[in-house]
């Protein structure tokens, strides 16, 4: 079944509460650490382009990849006003006009990536389209995050429309699934149903590390969820770092 094909458009009515405009100062932290300016930047798997349309307000050269076409739609929408390049294109092979300063992957993007070699792939692929010195930065969530969802349903909802997720990770595939029914209100007072299945794989930051090695990141570090500071054991969210040599 497709992800983020029903659900395209009611993301941002279901998302209210992520804090994008705090996602962009923490990524415009990362931008600063850097030794040069960063202009122009690729977001990896946008979705409807909260956070590339509030880079773009910030004076960023944006570039939107996402393999779903439904999900760009909204993206494009929403950035009408804003120069926004769109491409529809799989975080696997994905190829940009020009290398950019950075590129950035966030909301746990990664994790979508559940086949192992084609999100080595993908990190090679950052690399290629990353001018020297670059940054990528991207977030996961650990396995603890996804083991635990494991048999938790979470509910969201207004007066026309609710969210049903339920979750069901299985130790061996590593997979978490997310069964997600979405009812909506017609004009005639009954509901549609539609239906979407979701999948999330647990990658270690030892793993995640070892893709960034191997497609020639150095300078690889990890920080606790938003927070400039290393990692805990106990967090469910890790972001890396990682740079392309000058």
């Amino acid at each position: 079944m497709e992800q983020y094909t029903s659900l395209a458009e009611y993301y941002d009515r279901l998302t209210g509460d992520v804090g994008y405009s705090h996602w962009a100062d923490y990524v415009e932290w990362h931008f600063r650490r850097l030794k040069h300016p960063v202009r122009s930047v690729a977001e990896l798997a946008c979705g409807t382009g909260s956070l590339t349309s509030i880079l773009a307000s910030r004076g960023y050269q944006m570039t939107a990849v996402d393999i779903s076409a439904d999900m760009l739609c909204v993206a494009a929408q929403k950035c009408q006003d804003q120069e926004v390049l769109f491409l529809c294109q799989d975080m696997a092979k994905f190829t940009l006009l020009e290398p950019v300063d950075a590129v950035i992957c966030c909301l746990d993007s990664v994790n979508y990536g559940t086949r192992p070699q084609r999100l080595r792939r993908a990190f090679a692929q950052v690399y290629r389209n990353l001018k020297p010195g670059g940054l990528f930065l991207f977030d996961a969530k650990t396995p603890l995050a996804l083991e635990e969802a494991d048999g938790q349903t979470y509910l969201d909802e207004d007066e026309s429309l609710m969210c049903v997720w339920r979750a069901d990770y299985e130790p061996r595939r590593r997979i978490c699934g997310y069964g997600i029914d979405l009812f909506t209100l017609r004009p005639d007072g009954a509901w549609n149903r539609e239906s979407e299945y979701h999948e999330e794989y647990a990658y270690t930051p030892q793993e995640l590390t070892d893709f960034l090695t191997q497609a020639g990141f150095s300078s690889i570090k990890q920080y606790s969820n938003l927070k400039m500071c290393p990692p805990k054991e106990e967090d469910r969210r890790i972001f890396f770092a990682a740079r392309k040599e000058q």
